[in-house]
């Protein structure tokens, strides 16, 4: 049953989805973003290809909002309902993370709905850069729409965070029922709670005891947040991209939590599944998982994603992401029907074109 955020209140203790992102900011354009996916247990993810010319619904009821993909993708799913994080043919990143302070608007019969569970494939579908992004968002086209957590007594509570080829990057929240947009290129770092005006203030004062000399050193958000943001502007800006992709992965590694961690007093804190790293200009998506021992990628430029005869492939990453694979892994995708995105509309997933062989 759908439930609003606004209208319920979610306990501060509870086990959350909390997670990092990173985004690196290279010379002559090479910009990366990373992110780590903590979560309590097994989230389901797999891996999967989106062509353009897919037909989209919000799953938000009646007066669901409805799209034709403009950009195929390459998203990382939660538990095959949800695009917790990806990158766009045109260079454009979207990462979903916890914020437990998220308060999404009362239905709006005037507004089409967008259940939480497509948000961040809307704006792949939708958009090459962040500018464009926040230009069409900025007048709040759509109510987003929030629903309960696969098998939990409660709901889901997500900001959004955006970054593109050029290194710009936006921040999209949802505060007191309304939606509030940070966008500048110097905005590189998003965690969890609080919310990300406070996360600003509260690195200030870090800023000014310099990392050098002290960093706090606890999984709390704040202190990720804290780490994050004075080692990614720390470590070498080179142009060669396999030093620049070591760097990266060297902090989001910085700020995972171990698997398995159990923190008194702090179960908001979850251990880290998996990892991505997003190239922008090359178009490589990275991605790896805790309990295997490889990096693996996927080439964007290598991909069909034409309405034609581009088609929707899955990469099953098995039980708690463990299936082993290495290198470029793009023929390892497998045709699939795509899932049906979460909501209180979730019923049958609109037709689309019969996937082909590999």
């Amino acid at each position: 049953m759908l439930q609003f955020v606004a209208d319920h209140v979610i306990p501060k203790n509870r086990k959350a989805w909390m997670c990092t992102r990173v985004v690196y900011l290279g010379p002559n354009g090479n910009n990366l973003t990373a992110r780590s996916m903590d979560w309590k247990d097994d989230i389901g993810t797999n891996l999967w290809i989106f062509p353009r010319g897919m037909v989209r619904d919000g799953k938000a009821g009646p007066n669901s909002l409805t799209w034709t993909s403009r950009y195929g993708s390459v998203i990382a799913s939660g538990y095959d309902i949800a695009t917790t994080d990806g990158l766009n043919e045109a260079g454009l990143s979207a990462n979903l993370l916890w914020l437990v302070e998220s308060e999404y608007p009362a239905l709006d019969k005037a507004k089409p709905g967008l259940s939480i569970a497509a948000w961040a494939q809307y704006v792949l579908d939708s958009f090459a850069t962040v500018q464009e992004t926040v230009d069409a968002l900025k007048d709040e086209p759509f109510i987003l729409v929030t629903d309960g957590v696969p098998g939990e007594k409660r709901l889901a509570t997500l900001h959004l965070s955006i970054s593109d080829k050029s290194g710009d990057s936006a921040i999209i929240e949802y505060i007191g029922g309304r939606q509030v947009i940070h966008h500048d290129r110097s905005y590189q770092v998003m965690t969890n709670s609080p919310v990300f005006e406070k996360q600003l203030a509260l690195n200030e004062y870090w800023q000014q005891i310099s990392g050098t000399v002290m960093l706090p050193g606890t999984n709390r958000a704040a202190d990720r947040f804290a780490r994050a943001s004075f080692y990614v502007n720390a470590i070498p800006k080179v142009e060669d991209p396999k030093v620049s992709l070591a760097g990266v992965f060297s902090v989001i590694r910085n700020v995972s939590v171990p698997l398995g961690i159990s923190t008194p007093n702090e179960p908001n804190i979850s251990s880290t599944r998996w990892r991505t790293v997003a190239h922008h200009h090359q178009n490589l998506y990275f991605f790896e998982s805790a309990l295997a021992p490889n990096i693996f990628w996927i080439d964007l430029g290598q991909i069909d994603f034409s309405a034609e005869t581009g088609t929707v492939r899955k990469l099953d990453l098995g039980p708690n992401q463990g299936n082993i694979f290495s290198g470029e892994v793009n023929s390892a995708f497998a045709p699939s029907a795509p899932f049906a995105f979460l909501g209180p509309d979730a019923g049958p997933t609109p037709p689309q074109p019969e996937p082909s062989g590999p």
